[in-house]
């Protein structure tokens, strides 16, 4: 590949990336000289119409210059592209899915936000997901509700029965307190727990109440004890709230089904169309849906000075956010479409609790049009990143665990499905959200893949790409499980023999990179090489460069232009290729032995 003109939202090329309205930023457009246009311009939307302002060249080498144009900030969402004209590219537009030589529409225009800009320290994070139950047990013992089978630890789950989510295996919330210096060594500054509330399953999603902390995970004690030992560690808490449904037990539910004339009543969509009589998530019995536009319920949940938001990210518990289930779907039934209002109000009451609270939204589908940048913070990457990835680095003969199967991709594919989606969603959006391998729905990376090295593969997009990482607990032992249920086993803290400790090694290596590295953090995407198996790309910020590369399969040397990328001064930060660790490999010539990343810092 050559160099194209290129512009993304990443602090080189954006002044300011949550301006106040009324403002004027900078924005900046890199152009390889050999490119030569004759014209550089901004094109922008003011009220609905589009506005042209000229760019100015403000520097220029012998391998590329830099346009500058001010960008007037006039409505909440502003939108923008760039025009070039004559030289060797002639007439065309540069929007988030690159250069276009014809005409083209506003759809994947740059967009930037007006809202509050995402926290700092959630951009720099790595997020590690915990599913409580099976994560790690203090050995407390508690009283069993009648809906649990109790199992030995060292018991993997059966897959996908009728009492799957039944299965109890005494992992607490004591117990996590008592890993975190683990958690702090693979580079992991963040946890994310699936649901704490009482429920009468183990994924607790079904939730009877949101008063307490399960007892069986140590009761609202264990919260404030670990809360309190995580922040001695540097780690922050996330919780899991949905806002869609809750349980068929919840004594709101329990409540409006007894009495007609409750206010709960209102909380739920009672309807004869329903094989249940009601409204649910996903036609599940067991999950009735929430009626959203209900004032009385939104207090509850969110906005009421002792809503259910609000008090676990008070004292004592302290979470510092929220990651809400089923967001694409809470708001939204038949003409009812109430999400984007839910999603500023949630976020609203948040920053009110504390000023740098992160709001994730769980979003299975596109959510580029759930983020506009004033609701959510962010999403679960499942469409715009897991999926891809599973894409390109699956084995071909396994079968997925979860959802509609996931074709086979080439590199070329996988680039265009990313470009897509970025090109659709504001840029701090994108960095803010969660990108992940697998998580407590799906399959274990190691089992879509099929070998270590391509895990590494993996990690290397996950921790290289833009977005924010999040490791599901056990990825880094290399744990296995091809559907949601296998995936849930427990983590074999007492039988060292069972870890993968390469695969450990490599999680502590990259995803302390990724802590520790402005560029990986803020840092701009350019790529630099696509081919089948073979992706190479640059991140840059103004303080650092590095350039990386993952492949699927081993790959013959390819030879990169290194004056015309800056590929100089490169020094080798990071390579699961044994044969490159006895000195620096050239990072203008790439190859790969076998699947895998390698890193480079340029100079």
């Amino acid at each position: 590949m050559i160099p194209r003109p290129h512009h993304d939202g990443s602090p080189l090329y954006v002044s300011d990336n949550a301006p106040a309205l009324g403002a004027t930023i900078t924005v900046r457009l890199r152009v390889p000289r050999a490119c030569s246009p004759e014209y550089v311009g901004l094109r922008w939307i003011h009220d609905g119409e589009g506005q042209h302002t000229p760019a100015t060249l403000v520097a220029q080498d012998d391998h590329e210059s830099w346009w500058e144009a001010p960008l007037h900030i006039r409505n909440p969402l502003a939108k923008y592209r760039w025009l070039l004209s004559g030289g060797v590219l002639g007439y065309g537009w540069i929007n988030g899915t690159g250069w276009h030589d014809h005409d083209v529409s506003d759809a994947d225009d740059f967009r930037i936000s007006t809202s509050a800009d995402v926290p700092e320290w959630a951009r720099q994070s790595v997020v590690y997901q915990i599913f409580p139950d099976r994560f790690a047990s203090s050995g407390r013992e508690y009283e069993l509700p009648d809906w649990t089978i109790p199992r030995q630890w060292h018991e993997v789950p059966e897959p996908r029965t009728p009492k799957t989510g039944q299965f109890y295996y005494g992992g607490d919330l004591y117990g996590v307190a008592e890993r975190l210096d683990h958690i702090k060594a693979i580079g992991a500054d963040t946890l994310y727990f699936t649901p704490i509330f009482p429920s009468r399953s183990a994924h607790r999603y079904d939730a009877r109440t949101y008063d307490v902390v399960d007892p069986l995970l140590g009761g609202d004690e264990a919260l404030i004890h670990l809360t309190h030992a995580a922040h001695e560690h540097g780690l922050r808490v996330i919780g899991d709230l949905t806002l869609n449904h809750c349980g068929i037990g919840h004594e709101w539910f329990e409540r409006a089904v007894a009495d007609p004339d409750s206010t709960e009543r209102e909380f739920f969509f009672f309807t004869d169309s329903s094989p249940w009589g009601y409204e649910t998530w996903a036609n599940a019995r067991t999950l009735p849906k929430f009626d959203l536009t209900n004032d009385d319920l939104v207090q509850r949940l969110v906005t009421g000075e002792t809503s259910v938001l609000r008090k676990w990210m008070q004292p004592p518990y302290n979470l510092a956010g929220w990651r809400i289930d089923a967001a694409n779907v809470a708001g939204r039934s038949r003409h009812i479409d109430v999400t984007h209002e839910i999603a500023r109000v949630t976020r609203a009451v948040m920053l009110a609790e504390r000023e740098d609270a992160l709001l994730i939204a769980e979003n299975t589908q596109d959510a580029s049009s759930d983020l506009p940048g004033d609701g959510w913070h962010g999403t679960m990457n499942y469409s715009a990143f897991t999926r891809p990835v599973w894409g390109w680095l699956r084995r071909d003969d396994h079968i997925m665990g979860m959802g509609p199967e996931v074709p086979t991709i080439n590199g070329r594919q996988f680039v265009a499905t990313l470009t897509d989606f970025m090109a659709k969603t504001p840029w701090r959006s994108w960095t803010a959200s969660w990108n992940y391998l697998g998580c407590h729905d799906s399959a274990r990376i190691r089992s879509v893949v099929g070998s270590a090295h391509r895990q590494w593969a993996g990690l290397g997009l996950l921790v290289g790409l833009p977005g924010t990482p999040m490791i599901f607990a056990g990825d880094e032992f290399g744990l296995e499980g091809d559907c949601d249920d296998l995936a849930r086993r427990t983590i074999p803290w007492t039988d060292e023999g069972l870890w993968d400790t390469d695969n450990l090694g490599v999680y502590t290596a990259l995803l302390n990179l990724r802590r520790t590295s402005d560029a990986l953090s803020n840092g701009g995407l350019r790529w630099v090489h696509v081919s089948d198996d073979l992706l190479v790309w640059l991140r840059e910020t103004p303080t650092e460069r590095l350039l990386l590369a993952v492949a699927r399969a081993a790959t013959a040397d390819v030879t990169l232009d290194g004056a015309a990328w800056g590929l100089t001064g490169a020094d080798l930060l990071f390579s699961s290729d044994s044969a490159d660790t006895a000195a620096p490999a050239n990072a203008s010539k790439i190859g790969f032995a076998q699947p895998g990343t390698k890193m480079w810092r340029l100079s």
